[in-house]
């Protein structure tokens, strides 16, 4: 993302992370804050104000990997976890194009050199990802600095509400 974001002189930039890559998100706005405009952490890690190692997962959460496998595979079992609400054709086209997630992105720590609030950040929360997400709006998850939308949704707004998703991504580096 970094050398993207160099050899292409790009700026101004809203950044979202989506599930894990939210962890991606905020170590590429850490590092070059000069160059994003925001950071949307949709549905997904959201840093909390430390110099020390976050945003580590639990893989079990997604039921054991394979003896030997450096992926969780993204299977029905987590699609209908998450997912509820992607169903027929959408189903089926993302149990055939989604790719399984490395256990590194879920067990590898981020360092943040910044304070997360010092950046401009908004967020995206879906309701039906299984997330508590009245728990985290008033704060018991760490605090929420930048304006927040919610979705009636599961953990893909992109396949199952995209122009409601694209409305608030344009929406959020607004306000």
């Amino acid at each position: 993302m970094l050398n993207v974001i160099k050899f292409n002189d790009l700026e101004n930039i809203v950044l979202v992370g989506h599930s894990f890559a939210g962890k991606v998100a905020a170590a590429v706005s850490d590092r070059i804050p000069e160059k994003i405009r925001m950071t949307v952490y949709l549905d997904s890690f959201m840093p909390v104000d430390t110099q020390g190692p976050q945003g580590s997962f639990d893989t079990q959460e997604f039921g054991p990997p394979e003896e030997g496998s450096f992926v969780i595979p993204f299977s029905e079992t987590v699609l209908d976890n998450i997912g509820k609400d992607v169903k027929g054709k959408n189903k089926k086209w993302m149990l055939d194009k989604c790719t399984p997630w490395l256990i590194k992105l879920a067990t590898d720590s981020i360092i943040l050199t910044n304070s997360p609030h010092h950046m401009k950040t908004g967020y995206i929360f879906c309701k039906l990802s299984g997330n508590p997400i009245e728990e985290i709006i008033q704060g018991k998850w760490g605090e929420i600095s930048g304006p927040y939308r919610i979705m009636e949704t599961g953990h893909y707004p992109m396949v199952t509400k995209p122009d409601e998703l694209a409305k608030y991504l344009l929406e959020l580096p607004e306000l």
